[in-house]
């Protein structure tokens, strides 16, 4: 019988923050290297309201890590809460990702978060990200400026969306890795109940489908999850809560056809994550001005 610390004299593993600003990629960047969707995205900054945990599996290594919400001077109570999310995976990382949009660069968050990182003496890696998006002339351009920002361990020009370089990227976070066991068995990609990450997808469908504060002013808690006919069908019921009576028309929409199509979209991304029959119930509730509500805020999971 093998010896279990035989087995792992020679492994690494660790704890990665992903941080940066509102709509640098991280999600998509997380989502690529799993290979599996568990943290929601779309073109709307802010859209990642939870620490996100991924765990990738290399063969002499295993890397968690914790995908956060952008960083920014919040001034609102959920937005407070949000960005003190992405500060504390700092503290508890052994080395920060930090992700930074080469094509639509976010001056005041990005320093913002430098500041914040000069405190710390973890290693950290700069991910460019969108690299697909520039030219190569002004990605010369950007390292150069960022090399001179921070004592960055290693600089990666990378697309997340594209697939570019990440295998350059997994290997120079290995290389900082801790020598240790894994954290957790081969199988695990998320430490996230199938629950929270289904409530996610509904919340990333109403980012989608909904434009100026509606995506802002929801939240969604999934109020019953249950596996019928052997594990062949779940039946979810979810709740969209939202700030004022007016946004509850306009998710509602004319005749039900909006919420009918959050319903049929997050039913399918629900299909393919569980893969198997989803049947979806969606209601919609008023929760005045719950972003302000601090009971409101820990009631959602903020």
């Amino acid at each position: 019988m093998t010896d279990t610390t035989d087995k792992y004299e020679n492994f690494k593993s660790g704890y990665v923050a992903i941080v940066g600003a509102p709509n640098a990629g991280k999600s998509t960047l997380l989502n690529r290297l799993l290979g599996e969707k568990i943290s929601i995205t779309s073109k709307k900054p802010q859209t990642t309201r939870n620490r996100i945990l991924g765990v990738v599996h290399r063969p002499g290594a295993q890397i968690v890590f914790i995908d956060t919400p952008g960083i920014f001077k919040a001034k609102d109570t959920l937005n407070l809460r949000i960005v003190d999310t992405a500060l504390s995976a700092i503290g508890d990382a052994d080395m920060i990702l930090f992700v930074l949009d080469t094509a639509n660069p976010d001056p005041t968050s990005e320093y913002f978060l430098i500041k914040r990182l000069q405190k710390q003496e973890r290693p950290v890696i700069l991910a460019l990200n969108k690299i697909d998006l520039i030219e190569k002339a002004d990605l010369l351009t950007v390292i150069e400026k960022w090399s001179t920002q921070y004592r960055f361990d290693v600089i990666v020009p990378i697309s997340a969306s594209e697939g570019t370089q990440l295998d350059a990227l997994t290997g120079a976070m290995e290389n900082f890795l801790p020598a240790g066991p894994p954290y957790f068995p081969e199988d695990t990609l998320t430490d996230l109940p199938e629950r929270f990450i289904a409530a996610e997808m509904i919340r990333e469908t109403i980012f989608r489908l909904t434009g100026e504060e509606i995506p802002y002013a929801t939240a969604v808690t999934v109020d019953s999850f249950k596996e019928e006919k052997s594990g062949m069908l779940v039946k979810i019921e979810a709740t969209i809560h939202l700030e004022r009576a007016s946004q509850k028309g306009i998710i509602i929409g004319k005749e039900g056809s909006k919420l009918k199509r959050i319903g049929t979209e997050s039913r399918k991304k629900i299909e393919k994550m569980l893969d198997t029959k989803v049947f979806l119930k969606l209601f919609v509730r008023v929760q005045k001005n719950w972003r302000k509500d601090t009971r409101a805020l820990r009631k959602f999971g903020y």
